[in-house]
């Protein structure tokens, strides 16, 4: 299990353990669109392209791509529930957190 896997299951099982309740919090726009936020979905939305024109042009497996989607899905769950800890929106040190995964994952596609 890689080490950034087990990050996202300490934080999930924390998370999870604290009582999270998300989904009964309705987003605003200004929570959706909070500029932390934006700029890590961003970087995800851009890592899902990269990883699907890779498939596109052969370097990278189905199985491969489907690892790294599985990856930044579970990056994705992680920027959601950092947000409903914060009333829609990601600090700094999480934003920080979710760049350096997104990085690692980003060293992957294309190699």
């Amino acid at each position: 299990m890689t080490s950034i896997r087990k990050t996202l299951n300490v934080v999930l099982v924390t998370v999870l353990a604290s009582g999270f309740a998300s989904s009964a919090m309705a987003e605003t726009a200004w929570q959706h669109n909070h500029p932390r936020r934006v700029e890590v979905n961003h970087r995800l939305a851009n890592q899902d392209h990269r990883i699907n024109r890779e498939v596109r042009e052969g370097e990278l497996t189905h199985r491969q791509a489907h690892a790294l989607h599985r990856e930044d899905h579970q990056i994705r769950v992680e920027e959601r529930a950092m947000a409903g800890q914060n009333h829609g929106h990601v600090t700094k040190l999480e934003q920080r957190t979710l760049n350096q995964q997104e990085n690692a994952v980003s060293r992957q596609i294309g190699r």
